[in-house]
């Protein structure tokens, strides 16, 4: 996941290459639970994964028949992900890239574009990088993004804790990508209790905002 460093001089490259050089893995390599509820029994097709990590939103996708396109800053979480796809024989559906999204976007429309926690220090890049994961959803395609409501209750003080300037609710959320209704359905919008294992490996409660929208098509 690409949730940026929370540094004006290290650049987001380099900052998670490093993170994720500290560990064989960082994330639990399970798909997040919102995705597999909301898009399991969706019809596969083409799907855009924005930060995604060590791939296993991606794996889960493709496995699932979805052809994916996986999106991350880091060329390390990139390169672990797809040793991971081909040891679960989907090597060949997914198309990883590194991309600063803030920079460079990937061309094409798909009928599914998650963004899961995708956060940023600065909202505003996170806005317009969501803006732009909204027009590329295709008639009839869903944009689901996930993202903390609150900051993890072990942030201050730990190593590794990447400060943003707030945790958008979902409402806020649809506010800033200004859909147009007449084109755009909402299937879900909520909070989301989940337990994570923080730091030091004791289990915690999160809560996460989750937005479903559908283009109409």
């Amino acid at each position: 996941m690409n949730h940026g460093n929370g540094s004006t001089t290290v650049p987001d490259e380099e900052f998670w290459d490093a993170r994720y050089a500290e560990q064989d893995r960082i994330w639990s390599g399970r798909p997040n639970a919102v995705l597999v509820r909301e898009v399991g029994d969706r019809t596969p097709g083409t799907a855009l994964e924005l930060g995604c990590g060590e791939g296993a939103d991606a794996i889960w996708l493709a496995t699932a028949g979805w052809r994916v396109t996986a999106v991350d800053v880091s060329g390390v979480a990139l390169g672990r992900a797809a040793e991971q796809a081909a040891a679960a024989g989907v090597a060949d559906r997914i198309d990883w890239q590194r991309r600063d999204l803030a920079a460079s976007f990937p061309e094409g429309s798909f009928d599914l574009v998650s963004a899961q926690f995708l956060h940023q220090p600065g909202e505003m890049f996170r806005e317009r990088i969501l803006r732009t994961a909204a027009a590329a959803v295709a008639p009839g395609g869903v944009l689901l993004i996930v993202g903390h409501a609150g900051p993890p209750p072990w942030e201050h003080g730990h190593d590794h804790a990447h400060p943003v300037e707030q945790f958008p609710t979902t409402q806020e959320v649809l506010t800033a990508l200004g859909l147009p209704p007449h084109e755009w359905e909402v299937q879900v919008s909520e909070e989301v209790e989940r337990m994570q294992n923080g730091p030091d490996g004791q289990p915690v409660e999160r809560i996460d905002a989750a937005l479903k929208v559908r283009r109409r098509g």
